[in-house]
């Protein structure tokens, strides 16, 4: 059984003249568990909603998505918040940093949602990911590469079955893009997650293996990064 099985989801949105549009009708996609996946498509094409409606951000209109075994769009709010505390990690691109918090305790806070906080783990995520020396800073005295550094620990700190990374590298210059990709793949990788990354940057997109654009995604079935 596949990690994350999504069957027939649609999501529409209603516009400010009463006009229904349509951003996501996908007739299958599965991913299994471990691999990386990146997902391709032009700002405003529906990649983030995508990633919300595998979070249970937001509710589909219709369809299934299943999550080792779980089909989120059937679970009453609260179980379907602790699915994603306990199997999802979610790497935002604006990194959604609590600024009244430390570095340490907004993975701490993070953790929280989960199983609960857990102080050693929290602080060997964030020495792997080069800020053992900033634990009691907060995100205003990092840096932009840093702050996105912090917001990869809080995502691993649940051992999240699922990674979701949105545009993880569109407010980094070149040299932090890059570094910031290679320490996503590398740490789910050595954590046993999954990733399912979306961006519209070619460079990224160049370095997955298993890739497909969100269009493909709502024309045909999509298994385990190839078209069927």
């Amino acid at each position: 059984m596949a990690l994350l099985e999504i069957t027939d989801l649609s999501k529409t949105f209603r516009g400010p003249d009463g006009t229904v549009h349509e951003v996501v009708r996908i007739p299958r996609f599965t991913l299994e568990a471990r691999t990386q996946f990146a997902l391709s498509g032009s700002s405003g094409s529906g990649k983030t909603t995508f990633l919300h409606l595998i979070a249970g951000i937001l509710a589909p209109d219709s369809g299934s998505i299943c999550l080792d075994g779980a089909d989120l769009a059937r679970l009453p709010e609260a179980a379907r918040d602790r699915l994603r505390a306990t199997h999802i990690g979610y790497i935002f691109q604006t990194f959604n940093l609590l600024q009244g918090f430390t570095v340490l305790e907004n993975v701490l806070l993070g953790m929280s949602f989960g199983p609960g906080a857990d102080r050693v783990r929290a602080e060997a995520l964030l020495q792997r990911v080069g800020l053992g020396e900033r634990l009691h800073h907060f995100p205003r005295q990092l840096s932009t590469g840093q702050q996105q550094r912090v917001a990869v620990a809080r995502a691993l700190a649940n051992h999240p079955k699922l990674v979701l990374a949105d545009e993880p590298t569109g407010n980094l210059d070149a040299m932090n893009a890059r570094d910031a990709l290679k320490l996503i793949r590398e740490t789910c990788v050595e954590n046993g997650a999954a990733l399912l990354l979306v961006s519209h940057d070619r460079e990224v997109l160049a370095s997955f293996e298993q890739t497909a654009s969100l269009a493909d995604l709502n024309r045909a079935a999509v298994v385990n990064g190839g078209g069927q």
